[in-house]
């Protein structure tokens, strides 16, 4: 899953593609690299991040994927945690929500999803952009992220979206410590007891930075160690900024694994 940021804030590459141009290039860019899908967001959500409004988000977001659609070949995912969002891309050609904000209780989203049929990443965040980085807590993270996604199957069943639809991701660095961050890949393996599919997106992520010291356009290592990592332990999908060279570190880890027995 390559990463499209239509925004001016995003903690690695904000404002680099932030007009419809670029992000557009961009796009197709990451499609030759070897995206299997585009996500394409108008909201940082890094901690810290300051909200922007529907009719903001929609503006930066909306021409992009009209224009992708027409272009690539690859499934479009909208990166959003707005139901209007997420409506107004799926109409226009998106068939996938990327939802940072799946702890919610109101079941709009769900709904929306539903409606359209559409794939749906439920991604496990403690607090919001701008609280999650405020001292989390947790007793077990990965038990209690377990239960988080037992709870989610259950509530998305209701509101109408199918289980093959849902993919499930962990949240790295949404509410969570470096160590929870480092447990939640050392025990991945252990959310495919849910049978399905499982995201990661460890990609420059400031975890990574405090483990190796370094800055966001310096972490592209680190980035692919956990993409390898996660590989093994079972993750389908790597969202990453650093689509060509994930690619082939995710290639060589299948082609080891493929020996393993």
């Amino acid at each position: 899953m390559g990463v499209v940021n239509v925004t001016p804030d995003s903690f690695y590459d904000g404002g680099r593609f932030f007009d419809k141009d670029s992000a557009v290039a961009r796009a197709i860019e990451l499609e030759k690299q070897g995206a299997e899908i585009l996500d394409i967001g108008g909201e940082s959500s890094r901690p810290g991040a300051e909200p922007v409004s529907a009719t903001e988000e929609l503006r930066r977001v909306l021409p992009v994927i009209e224009a992708l659609v027409e272009r690539v070949k690859v499934p479009i995912s909208i990166d959003t945690m707005k139901p209007a969002v997420a409506r107004a891309a799926l109409r226009a050609g998106a068939s996938i929500v990327n939802d940072v904000a799946a702890n919610r209780f109101d079941p709009e989203m769900w709904h929306v999803v539903a409606e359209y049929g559409a794939g749906y990443v439920c991604v496990h965040m403690q607090g919001t952009p701008q609280t999650m980085h405020l001292n989390p807590q947790y007793g077990d993270v990965i038990s209690e992220i377990m239960g988080f996604f037992e709870d989610r199957m259950e509530r998305l069943g209701k509101a109408g979206v199918k289980p093959e639809a849902v993919v499930l991701d962990p949240g790295l660095g949404f509410g969570k410590t470096v160590e929870h961050n480092l447990r939640l890949l050392a025990g991945l393996g252990q959310f495919k007891k849910f049978g399905r599919p499982l995201l990661v997106g460890a990609s420059r992520k400031s975890f990574i930075g405090r483990v190796l010291g370094l800055e966001p356009q310096d972490r592209l290592s680190g980035s692919l160690a956990c993409a390898s990592w996660a590989v093994a332990a079972g993750a389908s999908i790597i969202r990453t900024h650093d689509v060509a060279e994930t690619a082939q570190a995710v290639r060589m880890t299948e082609a080891i694994m493929a020996q393993s027995g």
